[in-house]
C-alpha cells in the first residue's frame, strides 16, 4: 500500500492537494455512507495515509523508509524496543478510539489507524452521525467568581473552592465581565463590579470632569485621575460641555498581551448655584458684549 496513491495524489502534492484529495477520499469511503463491505478498511487506511502525509516531519520518514517506518514490526522488532530503529525507541503509531454510552455509534472501539480523534472527522465533513452531537464530549464544570473592576484590570490571585478542594487561581489582567477562563477540568466565569467613575467599553474606559465656566472659556490645565494615577490635560480655549479627549493606551490591559484600550475623558461644565454680585456683573457685562 502506498500513501500516496490511497489519497490519490502524486508525490509532489502540496499540503493543499493532499488536504483536498483526504477529503474527497473520505467523502466517499466513510462507513456510514458507503455501505460496501470494503468501505471501513478502506476509510482506515485513507485516514492514516493523510495521518502520515499530512505531518511534514512524518512524511519525510515515511519518503525515506516507506510504510514499514508506521506500521507494527517495521524495520524488525528490535528497531521498536531499542533505539536502533528511526524513532529512536517508540513503538508504532496506531490510534484506538472507544466511544461510551454512544449504543449508535457504529464505531466503536474501532481502530482508525492513525492519529488525529476521527470525530473531528466525522464533524468537519459530515456534521456528525446523522446530525447528532459529539456524546463522548462530557459537559464541563462551570463556577463563577466576582472580581471589583480594579482587580480585573490589574489581574489577581484568588482562593477559592473548586470541586471541594482550595485552589489558586490566577486571573490575568484585563478580564471583563462574562469572561470564561478554561481550565484543565472546569472553566471559571469572571463577574465584575462596576466602578463608581469609569465606565468600561471593551479595553476602553471612559470618564467625566467637570470644568469650571471659566476655565472652558480661557483655557487652562486641570488634573484627571486614570486607572494609572493623575494625569495633566490641557484644555483649549472655548471648550464646549462634551468635548471629549482620547488617551492612547490609557485604558485597560488586553490579557496575556503589552497592549491597552485607550482612555476618554469628557469635559462637563459646571455652573453654580450661586454667584457673588461681583461675578453676577461680569457675567450680565460679558452677556452684553455677546449679544452686541
Amino acid at each position: 500500500m502506498d500513501y500516496y496513491e490511497v489519497l490519490g495524489v502524486h508525490k509532489n502534492a502540496t499540503d493543499a492537494d493532499l488536504k483536498a484529495a483526504y477529503r474527497k477520499q473520505a467523502l466517499k469511503w466513510h462507513p456510514d455512507r458507503n455501505k460496501s463491505a470494503e468501505a471501513t478498511q478502506k476509510f482506515k487506511e485513507i485516514n492514516h495515509a493523510y495521518e502520515v502525509l499530512s505531518d511534514q516531519k512524518k512524511r519525510q520518514m515515511y519518503d525515506q523508509y516507506g510504510k514499514e517506518a508506521f506500521e507494527k514490526g517495521g524495520f524488525g522488532k528490535a528497531s521498536y524496543g531499542g533505539q536502533g530503529g528511526p524513532f529512536g525507541g517508540y513503538g508504532p503509531f496506531t490510534y484506538t478510539y472507544s466511544s461510551t454510552g454512544n449504543a449508535g455509534n457504529p464505531f466503536e472501539g474501532f481502530d482508525f489507524g492513525g492519529f488525529s480523534d476521527p470525530f473531528d472527522i466525522f464533524e468537519q465533513f459530515f456534521g456528525g452521525f446523522g446530525g447528532a452531537t459529539r456524546s463522548r464530549t462530557r459537559a464541563r464544570e462551570l463556577y463563577e467568581i466576582v472580581l471589583t473592576f480594579d482587580e480585573a484590570v490589574r489581574g489577581t490571585e484568588k482562593e477559592t473552592v473548586i470541586k471541594g478542594h482550595s485552589k489558586t487561581i490566577k486571573i490575568p489582567a484585563g478580564v471583563d465581565d462574562g469572561t470564561t477562563i478554561r481550565f484543565s477540568d472546569f472553566d471559571l466565569r469572571i463577574r465584575v463590579k462596576p466602578h463608581p467613575t469609569f465606565r468600561r467599553d471593551g479595553q476602553d474606559i471612559y470618564t467625566e470632569k467637570e470644568i469650571s465656566y471659566t476655565t472652558a472659556v480661557l483655557g487652562g490645565v486641570i488634573n484627571v485621575q486614570l486607572l494609572e494615577g493623575e494625569v495633566q490635560l490641557r484644555i483649549r480655549p472655548g471648550s464646549k460641555s462634551g468635548t471629549t479627549v482620547r488617551l492612547r493606551e490609557k485604558g485597560i490591559p488586553y490579557p496575556q498581551t503589552k497592549r491597552k484600550g485607550d482612555a476618554y475623558v469628557t469635559f462637563r461644565i459646571a455652573v453654580p448655584e450661586r454667584v457673588s454680585q461681583k461675578a453676577k456683573k461680569l457675567l450680565e457685562e460679558l452677556q452684553r458684549e455677546q449679544l452686541s
